[in-house]
């Protein structure tokens, strides 16, 4: 008789174990730490429930492609990829999965100025023309360009003709002589209006590589990639096209998208990582562990007085920005087939990645996690655990 339990009981023990209960993560492909129900209060075990309902209902109607993941407190809450990382041959998506950050690689460019700046290796209030003497504008300063406020034209449609170059591969050098050659005037005078412009970021990937001594990548990769354990993170100069974990990108309509030679312009964007790596990324700074809190500060606060909905501040968009417990920093990107969306809630340490290799505008609708989050909050007040 004991025999026969002992058989039940191991039967059963197989049975469990062979099948993924709703709200887990399933096991990642890049040795990442596991989400189980078992690490989640219930109220989180709810959260990632009904996260996994919406995800998996847009991507079965097919308006999301893309990998996702939500954390509070340090403690991931859902993970999931949704759909393929090549549809030609329905090779899936896991949680290794790369994804071109389209601008979302301005929040990691800017916090490598705000590294450098701390360490008094630069000045963002010097004018950039201290660091590139022969540039043409002697009064935007450094903070000019993180905050958008420079007035500069964008290289991308000033420089159309060379971009369309076949098989070029442009580099940050290349665009900042082309730039120069063309004597562009100012769209508009230096730190008078916010006007979001790609240049400002491509300038300041170069002031990166000339203070920092090694190129933006190599910055990049010795400063804050290997350090955080960003395993799956680097810039497209250090990355295989065709390799087993990168995305290939596509219209809305399942067609690739072709690349041009300003994908290979570094600092504005073409930085490629996985949702885990910006998660690592985000719990780095709410730790201080790459710039101190006061440095952070400088980050988030709000320099467009003329913008009254949202803001900017150094690489980082903002809600609520006057409300401590809403506010919200983040950044969106689109940029050749990939959309991005990284958004974090200081107050709770809430951060949400949401990383797609298709043109779906679900990508954006942060506001339903946010609904998820707080609702399920909101009816388990005395039960959820307690945020900082």
């Amino acid at each position: 008789m004991n025999r026969y339990i002992f058989l039940l009981l191991l039967l059963s023990l197989f049975f469990y174990c062979g099948n993924t209960p709703a709200g887990t993560t399933e096991q990642p492909k890049g040795n990442e730490p596991t989400v189980s129900r078992t690490m989640l209060s219930r109220e989180q075990i709810v959260m990632s429930e009904q996260l996994a309902d919406l995800f998996s209902g847009l991507n079965a109607k097919g308006l999301f492609n893309g990998n996702v993941l939500v954390a509070k407190a340090g403690k991931i809450i859902y993970r999931k990829s949704h759909g393929f990382l090549d549809k030609s041959n329905l090779t899936p998506l896991t949680d290794s999965s790369q994804f071109q950050l389209a601008s979302v690689s301005k929040v990691i460019t800017a916090t490598a100025v705000l590294l450098l700046h701390e360490r008094q290796q630069l000045d963002i209030n010097q004018p950039f023309t201290t660091y590139f003497p022969d540039f043409p504008f002697a009064s935007i300063k450094v903070r000019d360009l993180l905050d958008h406020r420079s007035g500069l034209q964008n290289y991308i449609y000033t420089l159309n003709k060379e971009i369309n170059q076949p098989d070029y591969q442009m580099t940050n050098d290349e665009m900042y002589q082309a730039f120069i050659r063309r004597n562009c005037r100012l769209a508009q005078r230096p730190d008078t209006r916010f006007n979001y412009c790609n240049t400002n970021y491509a300038l300041l990937a170069l002031l990166v590589e000339k203070v920092g001594g090694k190129p933006f990548n190599v910055y990049l990769k010795e400063e804050i990639f290997q350090p955080l354990g960003m395993r799956h993170s680097c810039t497209i100069r250090d990355l295989d096209l065709g390799g087993n974990n990168v995305t290939r990108a596509y219209d809305n309509r399942w067609r690739p998208v072709r690349f041009d030679a300003s994908d290979y312009v570094l600092g504005d964007k073409s930085v490629y990582s996985t949702t885990y790596d910006m998660f690592l990324f985000s719990e780095a700074l709410y730790q201080n562990r790459i710039i101190s809190k006061a440095t952070q500060e400088l980050a988030y606060k709000a320099y467009s007085r003329e913008k009254r909905e949202s803001n900017y501040g150094y690489g980082w968009r903002m809600h609520d920005f006057t409300d401590p417990d809403k506010k919200e920093v983040f950044h969106n990107g689109w940029w050749h087939g990939y959309r991005s969306a990284f958004h974090r809630r200081l107050k709770d340490t809430l951060t949400i990645v949401v990383l797609s290799n298709q043109l779906n505008s679900s990508t954006y609708q942060t506001y339903r996690i946010y609904d998820v989050i707080d609702k399920v909050s909101t009816a388990n007040p005395h039960t959820e655990e307690q945020d900082d």
